[in-house]
């Protein structure tokens, strides 16, 4: 495997036109991934995917924007057992896009912390969204205060990725305290907001990832993003950090390997 996507949608509608095709060119260009469910239809979607996909793996999870959602946990549950399945996820808490955040957190919480329990329960790892309000960084902290708890009791069993990661320092060092990486996306192509964790984080901490279809890096701004770009986080990687570009490729896909038990 030359790259490996931490975190993708490609079974999203946005796909239906040439799906096929782009799977297709993935796997000629040994780019994997890891599809990664944000409902209970699109998690079925990302393991339908990751069933026939050799070079693809599925995670499965109910989005906090969706917590109100959900009917019947067990579901994802029966999903999650099957062995494409390498990840309990997207799942965590959000701040910033509910009308009201206070109000939405109590359900947040509840539901994100079934995601935790299920996660251990089937020894996988966590693949976690965490958006805090705009000038803070509070759903970081939120979540540190809750895995935390977990950490004292399963210790190593409890672990995951911080996808998306648009923290500070101060919170990068307290997830690789507890044993999770961060992933970052191809915002690095085009700011240089996250420049300085990027370089604080040790290396064998940091997966790479592209939220396709969203945020396409900067040469493709506007455009629908897919995993390919994922080309583009390790350039843009291997250039903040000042390494050679050959040697975080292979330590970026090591990683992932390493977190999905690949």
């Amino acid at each position: 495997m030359n790259y490996f996507d931490a975190h993708t949608h490609v079974q999203f509608d946005s796909y239906d036109v040439d799906r096929d095709s782009l799977l297709m060119r993935m796997r000629e260009a040994g780019v994997g991934g890891l599809v990664v469910g944000v409902d209970l239809e699109s998690s079925r979607r990302a393991l339908a995917i990751a069933e026939r996909e050799e070079h693809l793996y599925a995670s499965v999870g109910l989005h906090p924007n969706h917590a109100d959602e959900l009917e019947d946990f067990s579901l994802y549950q029966e999903l999650a057992r099957h062995p494409k399945v390498v990840a309990i996820g997207e799942c965590g808490l959000d701040n910033y896009r509910p009308l009201d955040a206070a109000g939405a957190a109590p359900r947040q919480r509840e539901v994100f912390e079934k995601h935790v329990e299920l996660a251990l329960e089937l020894d996988k790892p966590l693949m976690i969204h965490a958006r805090p309000r705009k000038g803070t960084h509070d759903a970081y902290h939120e979540l540190l205060e809750i895995l935390g708890r977990y950490k004292q009791e399963f210790g190593e069993k409890l672990r995951g990725d911080i996808h998306f990661f648009v923290g500070g320092i101060e919170e990068a060092r307290q997830f690789v305290e507890i044993g999770f990486t961060c992933s970052f996306t191809a915002v690095l192509t085009f700011t240089h907001d996250y420049d300085e964790v990027v370089r604080y984080l040790p290396l064998a901490s940091i997966l790479s990832e592209t939220d396709a279809p969203y945020i396409a890096p900067a040469s493709r701004r506007g455009e629908r993003n897919d995993p390919f770009s994922v080309q583009d986080v390790v350039s843009a990687i291997a250039r903040i950090r000042g390494e050679d570009e050959e040697v975080v490729r292979q330590a970026l896909v090591s990683n992932a390997m390493a977190l999905f038990r690949l």
